[in-house]
């Protein structure tokens, strides 16, 4: 019985070390996975990007609206952007009045002229917003915070 006894001890002993060795490669895992949880995708995103205006860049109405920055609602619930602004690098900045995005819909920011719509706004700029070799296009929202942002190129 004694020897029953020291084997049983010797099997519990080394169940618990696997036990172990199990949960601490387990833990790294489970902490990993509450990170991906708080870097959620966010809301309202910036989508795409076309920097670089189709043809010929001339300053044209046309020209400009060829340069845009799409923002898309990535939730199932319509979105006000009051207050939001879209900013570049060289501190240019669009602020969004009383703009409603719906439920998994996209808007384009054109650097132009032009009418709003539900799809498409217009900063009625007569000059280029967007650097075409790099920059960065910053999302916030009415109260300041950074909620996306999309950089192309590589900055000096």
């Amino acid at each position: 019985m004694s020897s029953a006894s020291s084997s049983v001890g010797r099997i519990a002993a080394t169940v618990l070390a696997a036990g172990a060795i199990v949960s601490a490669a387990a833990l790294p895992a489970a902490a990993h996975d509450g990170d991906r949880h708080h870097q959620q995708r966010p809301r309202v995103e910036i989508s795409r990007v076309q920097a670089d205006s189709p043809g010929r860049e001339d300053r044209s109405n046309r020209s400009l609206n060829g340069e845009w920055v799409e923002i898309t609602n990535t939730t199932r619930n319509p979105i006000n952007l009051r207050g939001w602004t879209l900013r570049d690098s060289d501190g240019n900045r669009y602020r969004f009045d009383n703009v409603r995005i719906g439920s998994r819909a996209t808007i384009r920011i054109h650097s132009g002229h032009g009418r709003d719509t539900r799809t498409d706004l217009f900063q009625d700029r007569r000059d280029y917003v967007w650097d075409n070799r790099s920059d960065t296009a910053t999302l916030r929202d009415d109260r300041g915070r950074t909620v996306d942002t999309e950089t192309w190129g590589r900055r000096r």
